[in-house]
């Protein structure tokens, strides 16, 4: 075991020392134990200590903090999708082959810096789970939507310490402006009952959210097969999947949430309308049967058993 250790040891020292050094100075960017740290933890708070603290509790009423912190994300997701735009996929980055620039230019070193801030941004976003068991809403806290953050806050540490730009980029570039309607969307509905008129349009950010995954897949896919881009493959192979297994699981929840659901209302319609109908039927026939039976009394026809 201590062989095995040591060997495991060996093997993560001499991988961090081919990592980018303009981030070492970063707050914790030196070594990936925080990281793992940090996701493990969100992990235990929220598939065990959270539902079991919250479990014989009343939910909180976060409302106003809650919608303060959606309008935050809001103004934060907007910076970062204009900072990935401003440091270069505005200007002269490619969508075919873009290799990350390691040099101390001020536009690599911004591209740098938005990199680090959208790992950070990932982080933060673990409030929404924190939120969702605070209110006792445990249905949201989906496979789906843990797998989501904590992938994303684990491989993103990894992506920022060895390539923060090129074209592994472009996926946070676009994650950045869905975040941008996602959390616009989470703050309306947090601001109270009469606002849900204004967010009829739930299912389709759904549609909108597996259209990144798409659309990220397609560009990875295109640029491994037919562009020799001097890009670490391990990260476009991890690029790949990103777009591959959301979309997937995106597409199971669509199924869940709105094929289905649409399919049960359709079949509980139709079985309140047939048993509205028997039941009509039936108070219809004894009607009759009654108004006949009192007026064979009244003519004094109707017949003792």
């Amino acid at each position: 075991m201590a062989e095995l250790l040591n060997r495991f040891g060996k093997v993560l020292n001499e991988t961090l020392e081919q990592a980018d050094p303009r981030v070492s100075e970063y707050p914790f960017m030196d070594r990936p134990g925080l990281n793992l740290i940090g996701t493990l933890t969100y992990l235990f708070v929220v598939t065990y200590a959270g539902p079991r603290y919250m479990k014989n509790r009343e939910p909180f009423n976060l409302r106003k903090f809650v919608a303060v912190y959606n309008l935050v994300m809001v103004i934060f997701s907007t910076y970062i999708f204009y900072e990935f735009l401003a440091s270069g996929w505005f200007n002269d980055y490619s969508f075919t082959c873009q290799e990350c620039d390691y040099s101390n230019s001020a536009k690599a070193l911004r591209m740098v810096r938005v990199c680090y801030l959208f790992w950070i941004s990932k982080y933060i976003e673990f409030l929404d789970t924190i939120f969702f068991i605070a209110h006792k809403k445990f249905q949201h806290v989906s496979f789906l939507h843990v797998f989501h953050h904590s992938l994303m806050a684990f491989t993103w540490w990894w992506g920022v310490k060895f390539s923060p730009g090129g074209l592994g980029t472009f996926h946070a570039l676009i994650n950045a402006f869905v975040h941008m309607v996602m959390y616009s969307y989470y703050g309306i509905a947090a601001m109270g009952p009469k606002y849900q008129k204004y967010i009829w349009w739930k299912k389709y950010l759904t549609v909108f959210q597996m259209t990144q995954f798409v659309v990220v897949f397609g560009h990875m896919v295109n640029v491994t097969a037919f562009y020799d881009c001097k890009y670490p493959q391990a990260f476009k192979y991890i690029i790949a999947s990103y777009g591959t297994m959301f979309f997937i699981l995106f597409s199971n929840f669509w199924i869940q949430a709105y094929t289905k659901r649409s399919r049960r209302r359709a079949a509980d319609t139709k079985e309140k309308a047939s048993s509205s109908s028997y039941t009509n039927g039936n108070h219809m026939q004894n009607g009759v049967s009654n108004g006949v039976h009192k007026r064979a009394v009244a003519n004094g026809t109707s017949k003792q058993d």
